[in-house]
């Protein structure tokens, strides 16, 4: 008969960013060759584990476990997987030019590149092709890799940029008064090209690496427009054109790098030493040597350096640089405690649960990087533009330049014009309207304890007309609370304490839910002896010299029931309510009713959703009628689906579909995973608890609570009108110039500088999502 052996996924493949990732694919396959009878993934709360299915006859454990570390480390080491931060990129054109580069390269088989984020997503395979050859593919483009060393740049590599603009200005300015003031011409001219090598050093470059991958983009047509320019005789206008041009790079690259820093903050957020106890002393070690199990002091004010539970000490801490919660959360031993977040008053004794580079923060940061890197439906779609609209207009300018001649225009007119029409055609800032949008708000959002996980989640969560949402542990608390003590005989206390005497002999969640409401009230009991437990209906036990029964109807087959006590069951019932009936010497005394509560504030977070657009909330739940309906009447949902299996609530989730159109999943990220697959996003609660909710759905609110859900829809409506707001403005200033140097309203430098403006004026329009304020309510 087979056997099983579990192991943690991320120490049989560290690298691999997630489940999904092709290696795990590869590891099966690789270990079912070695004989395994079957491999697969298990998920539970600490993440995916590995399942490997052996034949004791066969294997002894520790062989199965040495051959998974083999077969890991074997791919591991093929297949790598690398997030590289890209120095040099002035334009979104130049990610496609690396990206195709790179995906024509053998052994790469995957790279995708962010230009807001200066980022590439790369996985190669080491045996076709090395790390370092593919850098100096990179290099020979033209652009540069920064090893993270966790130093910031100097000041001249972190604004060359500028500093060439600035030279370029300086250059063009003195060309243009030295001509003024009758000097030598050569001067003038020496001068102005100078302002054209300055301003146009990097514009030449990336059209040169455009012509050589085959792609036309907004570069080209400025070169080509200087180019013009010059043959014409009007140095100082293609001069202006470069250095204007330049200049709304360097001024664009300085705004969104405060994009990328508000991300890169996250990084930074995590102590980078701990003190540790080891060896029955204290030590400072840094935080990548701690190992699980390891226990680490955590001082008063300080933040605490990895993932892990309270061992001993008790204190609040501040967890709003990983959930969002605006208060702090207090923390006994056995509660967990995340990388990153903030100390209170109390000492704390953690023990570390996680690795550093395993902790949720670290995750959270590599996931946000990653994200930038998924492109939106909208950027997809200037993506296409771009490449029809570039040619087009080169081509539309040749005909400018060769047509009207023909008709007795003058060409050095018509030449000019053309020049001027590449100017104001070129789609710089719709270009970047929608990355920067979507940068901008994808790091808000973790700032706010939410991570999206790329644009097109982004997009998709500021359309939703529907939200759907598991019952247990979502809209509930998850575990039973005593709600009613009804007592027929005797005090209501009175009666509670008898049940919890009785119940606090049993470790069933309906037996503590009674003891903890009596301790809640302050009430204490003697110990009950000669307990008899009854599977499924309740207890019999000796107490206070009386024999007492506690449990469902079931346990008092065949005596009556008296009518008060009946008709409090059946109206509590009603409720979706459990009901405990308590018995002493044959006398009833009263019952106890238990339900799962809804969690505070859900009622007022499914308003705030019908405030921001959403038309209907919905529950799936796999209770009976009666109880889907009570809670949704205490929290106020449109619908309820009850008694369904998973499958059921992915039929549900199509059917949604069909009468909403754009209908969000929220739930705990495990068996509601279908459901969210389906979904048009699927929504994980408490991504800071557990890996499967952080790795299963397209958003993951960090805290275990609904709180962030419409911060996180109303953010994303917020991002889809900045981004409509930044496509009407590039498209329109494009509308408005090109007919306007085409009859001649508007020359080079007047179109360049209102081309540039608008680049400028879209990327701050989207960093004001870096400041965005939860306006839901």
């Amino acid at each position: 008969m087979a056997e099983k052996l579990e192991l943690e996924l991320s120490l049989v493949l560290p690298e691999i960013p997630d489940e999904r990732d092709a290696c795990v694919g590869r590891l099966t396959n690789l270990l079912q060759a070695e004989g395994l009878e079957k491999v697969h993934l298990v998920h539970e709360d600490g993440g995916a584990r590995l399942c490997l299915h052996y034949d004791p006859q066969q294997f002894s454990v520790g062989r199965v476990r040495e051959l998974a570390q083999a077969s890991g480390a074997k791919i591991s080491d093929r297949f790598r997987h690398e997030s590289l931060r890209i120095d040099g990129m002035d334009c979104p054109t130049c990610a496609v030019v690396i990206e195709h580069a790179l995906q024509r390269t053998d052994g790469v088989l995957e790279a995708s590149v962010s230009y807001a984020a200066e980022r590439l997503r790369l996985e190669f395979d080491s045996e076709k092709i090395a790390r370092p050859a593919i850098v100096r593919r990179i290099q020979a483009l033209g652009y540069a890799v920064l090893e993270e060393t966790g130093h910031e740049a100097g000041w001249f590599v972190e604004h060359r940029e500028l500093i060439f603009s600035c030279v370029a200005g300086l250059l063009l300015l003195a060309g243009w008064l030295t001509g003024l003031a009758g000097a030598p011409h050569t001067l003038s001219l020496g001068l102005l090209l100078g302002a054209y090598a300055a301003g146009g050093f990097y514009t030449l470059r990336d059209a040169w690496q455009s012509m050589k991958s085959r792609s036309f983009d907004i570069d080209i047509l400025m070169i080509v427009a200087a180019a013009g320019a010059a043959a014409l005789g009007a140095w100082e206008e293609g001069a202006l054109l470069l250095f204007l041009f330049s200049l709304g790079h360097a001024l664009e690259h300085m705004a969104m790098d405060r994009a990328r820093k508000a991300i890169e903050a996250l990084a930074k957020l995590a102590p980078k030493t701990a003190i540790v106890q080891r060896d029955g002393a204290e030590a400072e070690v840094r935080v990548e040597a701690l190992l699980r199990g390891d226990r680490v002091v955590v001082k008063p004010g300080q933040r605490i350096p990895a993932d892990g539970q309270v061992a001993s000490g008790n204190s609040a801490v501040d967890q709003s640089p990983v959930t969002g919660e605006s208060m702090p959360v207090d923390k006994q031993p056995g509660d967990k405690v995340f990388a990153g977040t903030v100390n209170g008053e109390g000492a704390l004794v953690v023990e570390v649960t996680r690795l550093a580079r395993e902790s949720t923060l670290a995750r959270m940061v590599t996931m946000v990087a990653e994200a930038q890197t998924q492109k939106s439906p909208t950027q997809r779609f200037t993506d296409r533009f771009e490449r029809i609209f570039v040619p087009l207009v080169l081509a539309g300018a040749a005909l400018l330049i060769v047509l009207p001649p023909l008709f007795g225009f003058p060409f050095a007119e018509s030449f000019y014009r053309a020049m001027a029409v590449l100017v104001a055609a070129s789609p710089c800032a719709l270009a970047i309207a929608t990355p920067s949008a979507v940068l901008s708000g994808i790091a808000r959002a973790a700032a706010g304890g939410v991570l999206i996980k790329g644009g097109a989640h982004l997009e998709n969560l500021g359309v939703l007309t529907a939200v759907a949402f598991d019952k247990t542990g979502t809209l509930t608390i998850g575990k039973p609370k005593v709600t009613d003590v009804v007592a027929v005989s005797g005090s209501a206390d009175e009666l509670l304490k008898i049940a919890a005497a009785v119940e606090s002999r049993s470790a069933h969640p309906l037996a503590q839910a009674v003891v903890t409401e009596a301790k809640r009230r302050g009430l204490s009991w003697g110990e009950a002896g000669e307990v008899e437990a009854v599977t499924g209906k309740g207890l019999r036990a000796e107490f206070d010299g009386k024999k007492v029964i506690v449990g469902n109807a079931g346990l008092f087959d065949g005596e009556p029931i008296p009518g008060v006590i009946l008709q409090h069951v059946e109206r509590l019932g009603t409720k979706g309510k459990t009901i405990m009936l308590i018995q002493a010497d044959g006398q009833f005394l009263g019952i106890v009713a238990l339900a799962d509560t809804p969690r505070p504030g859900v009622r007022e977070v499914l308003a705030r959703l019908h405030r921001i657009g959403v038309r209907k909330t919905i529950m799936l739940t796999g209770d009976n009628e009666s109880v889907g309906r009570a809670i949704a009447d205490a929290v106020g949902l449109d619908e309820v689906h009850a008694g369904l299996l998973p499958e059921d609530k992915v039929t549900a989730m199509e059917e949604l579909g069909q009468r909403y159109g754009r209908v969000a999943m929220v739930g705990d990220g495990v068996n509601d995973a279908p459901a969210m697959a389906r979904a048009t996003v699927g929504i994980a609660m408490g991504g800071a608890g557990t890996d499967v909710a952080l790795e299963t759905a397209d958003v993951a609110l960090m805290a275990d609570d609904l709180s962030r859900l419409p911060f996180a829809v109303a953010l994303s409506r917020a991002s889809r009108r900045i981004i409509r707001q930044n496509l009407f403005v590039s498209l329109g200033v494009v509308a408005l110039l090109i007919p306007a140097t085409l009859f001649g309203w508007a020359g080079i430098g007047l179109a360049v500088l209102i081309h540039e403006g608008s680049t400028i004026v879209v990327v701050i329009n989207a960093l004001r999502l870096l400041a965005y304020e939860d306006q839901a309510d």
